[in-house]
């Protein structure tokens, strides 16, 4: 049988290479016009949109912010956070699980960031594909909610290596649920020991002032570098 010869094309390894570059580009904007953005990752249904509600509210007075809300479609969370007091810019990914860089900048683009000092990315709901894909964010937040177990850094890796900060999401429905926090704790400190890790509820407001307290002083530690 004759040997076949052809060429093999890492795909990924291309993409993923093209978005870093693209992510730098990203950075150097927000650089530029001195945004501090946060790329805001989960499940469908973690709680991103009602955290991210609590956090606008709690920062609006402080902070000029800024929202883009990423969906495959609908416009249900950016009417939610946009009545909350943020600017906001609805983008629709037409079936894509994740936003990457170039995604990112386009938005940034059309939302215009000359009036937004704080700019946040409610990324698609997915554990996966986002964690896969720089978008140039200062940080990234990856929430865990209560009612999907504490396991899930075993079963994701990835995000929780890239994340910046844990949120443990809902701890008000714990009574309910079999989660174990020092056990979650321990799995993401294996996984990526410099990450903070942080229970909160966005319906009672159990650890949002460390919360909060943790996003003022990283915007702060940004603009003192950016000076």
């Amino acid at each position: 049988m004759n040997k076949i010869e052809f060429d093999i094309l890492e795909v990924k390894s291309n993409i993923l290479n093209d978005n870093d570059r693209s992510s730098d580009n990203v950075r150097e904007i927000l650089k530029k016009n001195n945004v501090f953005m946060v790329n805001l990752m989960a499940s469908p249904g973690a709680g991103k949109t009602t955290t991210l509600v609590k956090t606008i509210e709690a920062l609006k007075d402080r902070y000029r912010i800024g929202v883009m809300e990423a969906d495959v479609d609908s416009d249900v969370d950016a009417i939610t956070v946009q009545n909350a007091g943020a600017k906001v810019i609805q983008l629709h990914t037409g079936g894509s699980c994740h936003m990457d860089a170039d995604m990112t900048k386009e938005g940034i683009e059309k939302l215009d960031i000359s009036d937004i000092d704080v700019l946040f990315l409610e990324n698609i709901g997915n554990l996966v594909c986002p964690a896969e894909f720089d978008t140039g964010a200062t940080k990234k937040v990856c929430i865990l909610s209560v009612p999907e177990g504490d396991d899930k850094p075993l079963k994701y890796p990835l995000m929780f290596q890239v994340s910046d900060l844990l949120l443990i999401g809902k701890m008000d429905v714990m009574p309910v649920f079999n989660f174990d926090v020092e056990a979650c704790k321990k799995y993401v400190a294996d996984l990526n020991p410099d990450m903070e890790v942080l229970p909160v509820s966005a319906r009672t407001g159990e650890g949002f002032d460390k919360w909060i307290e943790w996003l003022v002083k990283e915007i702060q530690k940004f603009r003192e570098k950016e000076v």
